[in-house]
């Protein structure tokens, strides 16, 4: 709609507006889907898997050969991701802010930090949990990272913002290159994060005005969690990155 107001932190209060109706499309191994692209180096000590929508991972792949011609890859941090995993990063990102802000109502920290991770929600899934959304990284043919965030390190928040005010003029030309080949393929960026994007859920349908999104959660037939991963703890950051 013209004129249409759109929050870049996406807030739950407005996604819940949004109706889901689930298309039944099927998880698939974006790797065998598509072997061009790499799977990128963890952020955080968990089991990842390599499934999303197949519909997602198509316009994916895609958006990676029109990189390709450039001679630049994508890096899949990571697509699905299970419930009980997105519970235990939300944890890690809550103590990563508590240790930013300690003097923070908990109401404050809540603002802040679901702008960052996804709360569990019923009525709005959080996207990794739907199939719909990726994180990706950008590096050349041989895998060398492009820069995307200096003078920033990769966990300060002044860096999130794909639009962030500070970051150098570099990884602002390799986020205009990441931009034009995702949106050139109908992939759409959650604007306060640079490197996630999606496809299908609610948060592509906010973002595009669509009338309902096309997915909700979903797990793999058969899935079953590394017995390592279940635990209620925070996850931990990996820190040589």
């Amino acid at each position: 709609m013209a004129g249409r107001k759109i929050s870049p932190a996406e807030p739950v209060t407005e996604l819940r507006r949004i109706p889901i109706r689930e298309n039944g499309e099927p998880l698939v191994d974006f790797l065998e889907l598509c072997p061009e692209l790499r799977l990128d180096r963890p952020r955080f000590t968990y089991r990842r898997e390599t499934v999303m929508r197949k519909e997602v991972a198509e316009r994916l792949c895609r958006a990676n050969e029109a990189l390709m011609r450039n001679g630049l890859r994508i890096q899949v941090i990571e697509g699905w991701r299970a419930p009980l995993i997105q519970r235990r990063m939300y944890g890690a990102v809550w103590k990563q802010f508590k240790d930013l802000y300690p003097d923070r109502t908990d109401a404050s920290l809540t603002r802040i930090v679901n702008r960052y991770s996804a709360p569990m929600n019923l009525r709005v899934p959080p996207p990794h949990t739907t199939g719909g959304a990726m994180d990706v990284t950008l590096t050349d043919l041989k895998g060398r990272p492009l820069d995307v965030h200096s003078p920033f390190d990769w966990l300060d928040p002044r860096g999130f913002a794909f639009d962030a005010e500070g970051i150098s003029d570099r990884a602002r030309k390799n986020r205009d290159l990441l931009r034009e080949a995702m949106t050139g393929a109908g992939l759409t960026n959650y604007p306060s994060e640079y490197w996630h994007w999606s496809y299908g859920d609610q948060g592509w349908a906010y973002r595009g005005g669509h009338p309902f999104a096309l997915y909700g959660a979903i797990e793999p037939p058969g899935w079953t969690p590394d017995p390592k991963d279940v635990t209620d703890e925070p996850l931990e950051f990996v820190s040589d990155l």
